[in-house]
């Protein structure tokens, strides 16, 4: 049921996610447009167009009057940082994330957009899951400055889309992970290569991730097909894993096996209080998972790669630009 898609607009173009949306729609025929802050930045689109607006400033007296897209796939936005320094992070966050958001939605239905494709964050629910997978019908409950500006993101554009006519869709992914993927993700494969010892042994906790190449997959399903239009969809990898599960299968993509110990999660948790860390071992030793049954069974969606590739894919990458 796709329909032909002649003009998508990407934000955030030049960002991990971004180049590899950019790839995807144009290997599929679409006429890509990356909007990024500095020029030559993107990776994959056919158009590059330069704003270095902040918040998206006068984006739409700016906007080139040749470009008049379908839809906009909007991924920019201030990401959720360690220990954050603004003096008032939420402020901040809603700045980028919510009125930001909105200057984009409103200057792309100006220019005849008929869709916005907005990628929030399952933190834009909640940071766990309580004992059952994350579902769209269940109430959010967002726990920092950055979950919270992602869901008033989203309430914003709903009230935005019924007055306008643009047609919403929300998707919520968990942790994106790939190749050039940095933070966390990153910092875990540089403990495996390099053979440390990991306390993580005991941790059965289990968190839903997706691979880049899945998440560029579905959110090109959400700007092409007409059943999405209006809905809010989470998107994963063909299985969750615990995070001694996860070490140990890159363990093996890498050539390093994970050297797990098996501390209890609640020491972990304890020690993590003790060092001003209890944030980040939360995450470690507590689960997330999200239910992708809506997109599976609205769109026929189903991910083109097991989150076994997207690992091997991953561990592939990290030997060849890190594994020296």
């Amino acid at each position: 049921m796709e329909v032909a898609v002649s003009s998508i607009l990407v934000t955030g173009a030049n960002g991990f996610i971004g180049r590899s949306v950019c790839r995807t729609l144009a290997a599929n025929n679409h006429d890509v447009t990356a909007l990024v802050r500095r020029a030559g930045t993107s990776a994959g689109a056919q158009c590059e167009w330069s704003h270095g607006g902040a918040d998206f400033a006068g984006l739409g007296e700016a906007w080139p009057r040749e470009l008049i897209p379908d839809c906009v796939v909007h991924l920019a936005a201030r990401v959720h940082v360690m220990n954050d320094t603004a003096a008032d992070p939420l402020a901040a966050f809603r700045a980028t994330n919510v009125e930001g958001t909105l200057r984009v939605a409103h200057a792309a239905r100006e220019r005849g957009a008929r869709r916005m494709v907005f990628v929030s964050s399952v933190k834009a629910a909640a940071e766990f899951d309580g004992g059952a997978p994350l579902s769209e019908s269940m109430p959010a409950a967002p726990d920092d400055a950055y979950g919270i500006s992602k869901l008033q993101a989203e309430e914003a554009l709903w009230q935005y889309g019924e007055r306008s006519g643009l047609e919403i869709v929300i998707v919520r992914p968990p942790l994106v992970y790939g190749p050039e993927v940095g933070a966390n993700f990153l910092q875990m494969m540089n403990a495996l290569w390099r053979r440390l010892p990991l306390p993580l042994g005991a941790v059965d906790a289990r968190r839903s991730l997706v691979y880049v190449g899945n998440l560029a997959d579905a959110l090109m399903h959400c700007a092409t097909d007409p059943r999405a239009a209006n809905g809010c969809f989470y998107v994963r990898d063909d299985q969750d894993l615990s995070v001694a599960g996860l070490l140990r299968v890159l363990g093996r993509h890498l050539d390093r096996p994970a050297r797990l110990l098996a501390v209890p999660p609640s020491l972990l948790r304890a020690a993590g209080a003790l060092t001003g860390r209890g944030a980040q071992l939360d995450r470690l030793t507590k689960s997330l998972r999200v239910d992708d049954s809506h997109i599976r069974e609205t769109l026929r969606w189903s991910a083109p790669y097991t989150l076994d590739d997207g690992l091997a894919a991953t561990a592939h990458w990290y030997r060849s630009t890190h594994g020296i």
